[in-house]
């Protein structure tokens, strides 16, 4: 994992089309702001995980294999 330290207004940039800016720190929070193209999804991660295992769900009753989740999924943070 890279860390890295940015202060309101600064930004860091992933790849050539994602932009992540730090908005506003306070009150224990960090709000950020994400530039990217419309056809790439963004969730916070534990959204992420629900919307996988509703999928794994899904596929199973349907009697699907599902695609494999990336190892790191079932690390989620609980908040």
């Amino acid at each position: 994992m890279l860390v890295l330290t940015r202060k309101p207004g600064e930004a860091i940039v992933i790849g050539d089309d994602i932009e992540i800016e730090i908005v506003a720190i306070g009150g224990g929070k960090v709000r950020v702001g994400i530039t990217a193209p419309r056809s790439t999804t963004v969730h916070r991660k534990e959204v992420w995980v629900e919307l996988q295992a509703s999928e794994v769900a899904e596929l199973s009753q349907n009697g699907a294999e599902p695609a494999a989740a990336p190892a790191d999924a079932a690390d989620a943070p609980s908040s």
